[in-house]
């Protein structure tokens, strides 16, 4: 894949951006007004500081479940740059986390338009102080090895990698991509909650065997879709 920055200072949202984009475009910015995760959760970052941005991607030919695999695909996009520039393990956590330390350094959000995939993703580079709500569940690559990196330096890495990882996607599925997700999921193993909408009070909970090679989460005998999952506490 070819790509074409589109950057503005500050924006409303990079994902909103990218909706006028073909594929290819990337839209980043140094500053969100009203920047999303999943389930619409408030994404905030200082200017500047992080990597902001979305990439228009073509899924012309993709059925839903194939499309819904992408966000662990640009998932481990962001494990192998974390991987590469920190020099230490990463994690991905189903469905769109990226931890470090068992701390959460990206997260992935991808919105489909017909034919279009807007994958946005946040990646803490440079902050060192996070909201007193977040500061133990949060970490950046400068707050974990105290160097301080060009933006765009990530962002370029982020896109070298996601390129190929894209194309072997439209090739051959998801499954392709699978054996290199696997040894870095982090519920594998673990007891867990998959709650399915913000208010959701029968979450799937049981023994997580791990990503499966259609995308979903098996949690005790069942397969889950989509949600956000969390380690149970009993």
């Amino acid at each position: 894949m070819n790509w074409k920055i589109h950057h503005k200072e500050v924006t409303v949202s990079t994902n909103l951006d990218a909706r006028e984009g073909s594929p290819g475009d990337v839209f980043t910015a140094d500053e969100q007004t009203a920047g999303r995760g999943r389930l619409d959760h408030v994404w905030l970052s200082h200017p500047g500081e992080n990597l902001m941005m979305s990439a228009v991607i073509g899924v012309a030919g993709a059925d839903a479940a194939q499309v819904a695999t992408l966000p662990l695909v640009a998932g481990l996009a962001a494990a192998t740059v974390a991987s590469a520039l920190l020099l230490r393990q990463t994690w991905i956590k189903w469905p769109n986390d990226v931890l470090v330390d068992r701390r959460k350094i990206a997260g992935i959000l991808c919105e489909r338009h017909g034919d279009l995939v807007i994958a946005g993703v946040g990646m803490n580079v440079n902050q060192k102080v996070f909201p007193p709500e977040i500061a133990l569940r949060a970490t950046s690559l400068a707050q974990i090895d105290g160097k301080q990196r060009p933006v765009t330096m990530v962002r370029d890495a982020f896109l070298n990698v996601l390129a190929p990882f894209v194309d072997e996607w439209r090739r051959n599925g998801f499954a392709a991509i699978h054996p290199l997700i696997a040894p870095l999921d982090v519920l594998k193993g673990k007891r867990v909650r998959v709650l399915q909408t913000d208010n959701d009070d029968t979450p799937v909970t049981g023994l997580c065997g791990g990503i499966q090679p259609d995308g979903t989460l098996r949690v005790g005998d069942t397969d889950v879709f989509a949600g956000e999952a969390h380690v149970a506490s009993v």
